[in-house]
């Protein structure tokens, strides 16, 4: 098997998928933290970068695509609505246009004098949700849906049968896409463009995506997924209320210690409390399930690495905005340049390691390994 150029004389293989969706929390964590569009765009450039570096040729990656549109519309939706609802704050008068007021509603006016601060001011926040987006994108591109939900707990499968269908219909619609293309293709020998040709492929492609999903989930059924084992009601209903109880708690936790303005009781103390009840619950549920698995899936080094770059991207982001947050945050008002130094930009780029530093993807020519069997 030949070497791919660009990495250091691994063998293709395919990665844990955990570690690509911990190396993408990581990078969406940081572009969580700041509005500075030369940091976002650095983020923007290593995701791009590591995605076309290491997807695979599988269905599911072809979705980033999608991801990146979706980011496009968010910008210019959040765009115009700026220069509709009111975007007239500010002194830097870019296109004077007319206000109409909305007397039913008070403070509330369509148009006005379109400013720099005002159009900035959305740019830079659609920018951050779809960077965002964008990252957590890469990781359905990048990761095997398959293998993931093969690599989750036994306190998680019992819900695993939906996961599948939403974790895979979006990763499937991108292939569906180029299935029902080619067959119209085919059929008229011509593949159409405009409004009327995606008339005609949207109805198709979307009943192709779901019926795909919906064919794997079964087929995880049939193999066991979502059995109770020999846990009793009562077990059942502590070891679920745990898990809520964790998940919402995790929730609130890293909202809290995102959100600067969130009381700090509700930060790091609900994420610890709720990581230990979580725990706790996975630990219940798992004892009630047994399941064998041909070939599990391994951490290596280049797991390892991956995981390492997205949390280094992640941490030193934070905590550059706790220490100099004028800089994650160009100032609008004055309108300033936005500046940059040099701490957060290595954090960000520190998640480009796995694009040198991890082994090339496994083709799609190769052997998927079946999932494991509900013992």
């Amino acid at each position: 098997m030949s070497r791919a150029r660009g990495t250091i004389g691994w063998l293709p293989r395919s990665l844990h998928p955990l570690a690509w969706w911990l190396w993408a929390l990581g990078l969406t964590v940081a572009a969580s933290r700041t509005t500075n569009p030369v940091l976002l765009g650095a983020v923007l450039g290593v995701v791009v970068w590591v995605v076309l570096a290491r997807r695979s040729d599988e269905p599911w990656a072809n979705a980033f695509r999608l991801y990146v549109l979706g980011g496009l519309v968010i910008v210019v939706i959040r765009v115009v609505f700026r220069v509709v609802f009111g975007g007239d704050q500010g002194q830097t008068v870019l296109l004077p246009l007319p206000t109409i007021p909305l007397p039913s509603i008070a403070a509330v006016h369509l148009f006005g004098n379109v400013t720099a601060e005002s159009l900035l001011g959305g740019f830079y926040d659609a920018l951050r949700l779809a960077t965002m987006l964008i990252c957590l994108g890469a990781a359905n591109a990048l990761a095997n849906p398959r293998r993931l939900l093969r690599s989750l707990p036994p306190a998680l499968h019992e819900v695993s049968t939906a996961v599948v269908v939403a974790l895979s219909v979006f990763p499937q619609l991108a292939e569906s896409v180029v299935r029902v293309r080619r067959a119209r293709r085919l059929r008229a020998g011509s593949d159409g463009s405009g409004i009327k040709a995606m008339r005609l492929v949207v109805i198709p492609v979307l009943e192709d995506a779901l019926d795909r999903s919906l064919l794997l989930a079964a087929s995880m059924d049939s193999r066991g997924y979502g059995r109770t084992g020999d846990r009793t009601r009562r077990m059942i209903w502590l070891t679920g209320g745990l898990l809520v109880t964790g998940l919402a708690g995790i929730c609130v936790g890293v909202y809290a210690l995102l959100d600067g303005t969130t009381p700090r009781i509700l930060a790091s103390p609900m994420l610890v409390c709720a990581v230990i009840l979580g725990s706790l619950g996975i630990g219940l549920s798992g004892r009630g399930v047994r399941r064998s698995s041909y070939r599990p899936d391994r951490w290596g080094t280049a797991e390892l690495v991956v995981v390492a770059s997205g949390v280094v991207a992640g941490v030193v982001v934070y905590l550059t905005s706790r220490v100099d947050p004028a800089n994650l945050n160009p100032s609008l008002y004055p309108l300033q340049w936005p500046q940059v130094s040099w701490l957060p930009m290595v954090g960000i780029l520190a998640g480009l390691v796995p694009a040198f530093a991890t082994p090339p993807p496994a083709g799609s020519g190769s052997v998927e390994r079946p999932l494991e069997v509900g013992a």
